[in-house]
């Protein structure tokens, strides 16, 4: 009776590795999807953060804020990320504030991923008051 339980089992190693790889393979994709989102959000807040700085300076215009955002972001990410960078000023609390404002697209994988846009903005206090 043993003799054919074991003949019956034959080749099931296979089948158990594809199905296991196929979902370890998938669980490793989401999880690159989700860092790779995570870093270019967090770069693209770095870099519009500096162009702030930079457009606040007492010495300073503004809008020097938005040509060092696009250089920035350019060169650590890609200049299809700062096509879409614009500066203002606005007051917070009674305080001028910069204002470097990106927007770019998710960085998708393959054609399952989401499709939006990021929307960050870096600010800094105006020196000049």
């Amino acid at each position: 009776m043993s003799r054919f339980a074991r003949r019956g089992e034959r080749g099931s190693a296979v089948a158990e590795f594809v199905m296991v790889s196929g979902l370890v393979v998938f669980l490793f994709l989401a999880v690159f999807q989700l860092g790779l989102v995570l870093h270019i959000r967090n770069t693209l807040i770095s870099c519009a953060s500096e162009g702030a700085r930079l457009g606040a300076r007492a010495d300073a215009d503004p809008g020097l804020g938005a040509g060092r955002t696009r250089e920035l972001i350019a060169a650590s990410l890609s200049d299809a990320y700062a096509e879409d960078v614009t500066v203002g000023t606005h007051t917070v609390g009674g305080v001028q504030v910069v204002e470097v404002h990106v927007r770019a697209p998710f960085p998708v994988i393959g054609l399952l991923g989401p499709d939006g846009r990021f929307d960050v903005t870096g600010r800094a206090f105006l020196e000049r008051q």
